[in-house]
């Protein structure tokens, strides 16, 4: 039988799966069938159910409506405490930053850990010429140096998702990066604060970014409820040394008069890629839609939000150190001729829709909520 063409679900869709004794077969459901359709086709599917099974759906239904609600009663008392336990880290954060800016230097102490040892394999990695080249231009600080120096555009370097974002000319501000604290507001909200050192660039001590999280239940979609997402952020304005705008080129253009036989140069500013845009999110007025590509800005903007408060300030040094190594390259790799046993026969997405993506990121995907 042809597949109906795609974006549609015919009538007969649904007698396909009746049957004489139960009114349906589950394993009916149409392969074809992106996700969209799929959930209408399922919805029509429990249409076709008798009453009675329909009306035992309605209350396993309500019953997920109520753990709904308790879990989201769950996830506030998690926010709770968690700003409690927040007091506690600050402490310890307190003693990173002074080790880091070097107005602290700690006492000589033991690793209270256990080192991996390296394989041969490892060892004669280390020694190639390449690594050693690398070593080199990366071991240029003195050894009186204060501190940790490029601690933080070190960590930035070391992480996938965040060195996308630094651009060559950024480097030398975040050079001036002393420290990234939390601070969590009244509310579901926290406000990432970015401390620098004094500059060249701007005057502001410190540069913040504020996001807001919602934990309730939306009476329109009750069941697309995951706990705790951000849904709006807000940045903050730059004061910007005269000519020293990061998110800002100059371009220059000779123009010629339309009369005259002579030349001008004109001069205009333009923006371009900069970290320090990430304090300059879109603006969404409330109630109302926004285009395709806000939106995508705005997700990569809160998964940034949310990887910097969960990972990167509780686990800085362990990126700085690479006892995490987060690089998407590698995740590439762990994949890479694994797929040997996976069925040949499968066919790919139809012409028009998507492959399914399993990965999703949310609020509580972690231990430090």
């Amino acid at each position: 039988m042809d597949a109906p063409p795609e974006g549609t679900v015919e009538s007969e869709s649904c007698n396909e799966i009746e049957d004489e004794k139960s009114g349906f077969d589950c394993q009916s459901v149409p392969a074809y069938l992106n996700s969209e359709l799929r959930r209408k086709f399922l919805q029509q599917m429990v249409k076709a159910l008798p009453p009675v099974v329909q009306n035992r759906i309605t209350v396993l239904k309500n019953l997920q409506l109520e753990q709904l609600k308790i879990e989201a009663d769950f996830f506030e008392e998690v926010s709770k405490l968690e700003r409690s336990y927040h007091l506690k880290y600050q402490l310890l954060f307190d003693k990173r930053k002074e080790i880091i800016e070097g107005t602290g230097d700690p006492d000589v102490e033991k690793p209270n850990w256990k080192e991996p040892e390296l394989n041969s394999q490892d060892k004669e990695d280390a020694r190639g010429e390449n690594l050693r080249d690398a070593l080199r231009d990366n071991t240029k600080i003195p050894k009186d140096a204060k501190g940790i120096p490029e601690f933080w555009l070190t960590v930035f370097r070391n992480t996938a998702i965040l060195s996308a974002m630094v651009q060559p000319h950024d480097e030398p501000a975040m050079r001036k990066l002393t420290d990234i604290t939390i601070n969590y507001n009244s509310g579901r909200s926290y406000t990432l604060e970015f401390h620098f050192d004094k500059n060249e660039f701007f005057t502001n001590p410190v540069l913040t970014k504020q996001y807001v999280l919602k934990s309730t239940i939306d009476p329109e979609d009750p069941f697309s409820f995951e706990g705790p997402e951000i849904y709006k952020c807000t940045g903050c304005t730059i004061n910007w040394e005269k000519k020293m705008n990061l998110t800002l080129k100059t371009i220059r253009k000779n123009q010629k008069h339309k009369d005259r036989d002579t030349m001008r140069t004109v001069v205009k500013h333009v923006p371009t890629d900069s970290f320090f845009n990430f304090f300059n999110p879109p603006e969404v007025p409330a109630n109302e839609e926004i285009d395709e590509e806000c939106q995508q800005i705005l997700a990569t903007d809160f998964e940034i939000g949310h990887f910097l408060r969960a990972r990167i300030i509780p686990k800085a040094v362990l990126y700085f150190t690479g006892d995490i190594v987060d690089d998407e390259d590698d995740e590439d790799e762990e994949f890479e001729g694994e797929d040997d046993d996976s069925d040949d026969d499968e066919e790919p997405p139809a012409k028009g829709q998507k492959a399914p993506d399993n990965k999703k990121q949310s609020s509580n995907d972690c231990p430090n909520q």
